[in-house]
């Protein structure tokens, strides 16, 4: 059976998509856990901007973050420009998946609501993450549920592992 025209299409945009986010790194002079970690802060900021606007809320958060993460002003102000360049990074460690999953659910919660547009990225970047798309919807709902009630990293970790058994 032969290719049909948007797979072609597609496959072009995906390897675009690829190169660039390499060549965005790349500019950065960054490499394994950097990147990893700057394409991670890049997922945030796509929550972030879902509603089309960073709330003065979400802005020190993700200052905060950047922080945290060693995100340089210029890097920072780069990825807040177009986010949907950096590819979504999949952790190897089940532990930093779930610290992933945090950060993410943090993010949309801090405008203290959470839309179905944020509900909806936060599955599709769970499933990117490495969570299975079978179980990604009961992950997320619990990982809402659990930022809603300001659990802990250390809580939020262990009822995750409990709902995602592996």
């Amino acid at each position: 059976m032969g290719r049909r025209c948007c797979d072609v299409f597609e496959n072009e945009i995906i390897t675009y998509l690829c190169l660039k986010t390499d060549m965005l790194i790349s500019n950065f002079n960054l490499n394994g856990e950097k990147k990893r970690i700057v394409m991670h802060f890049a997922s945030i900021v796509r929550l972030a901007l879902i509603d089309h606007a960073i709330s003065d809320i979400e802005e020190k958060m993700l200052k905060k973050l950047a922080i945290r993460f060693h995100i340089l002003e210029e890097h920072y102000k780069e990825i807040l420009k177009e986010p949907e360049l950096y590819a979504i990074a999949t952790p190897q460690s089940y532990d930093i998946r779930i610290e992933r999953l945090y950060d993410l659910a943090t993010m949309i919660f801090a405008d203290n609501e959470v839309t179905g547009e944020e509900a909806k990225l936060l599955r599709r970047i769970g499933v990117g993450i490495g969570f299975s798309v079978d179980n990604v919807d009961k992950v997320t709902d619990e990982a809402i549920h659990l930022v809603l009630n300001n659990n802990s990293l250390e809580d939020f970790s262990k009822a995750i592992k409990e709902v995602n058994k592996i």
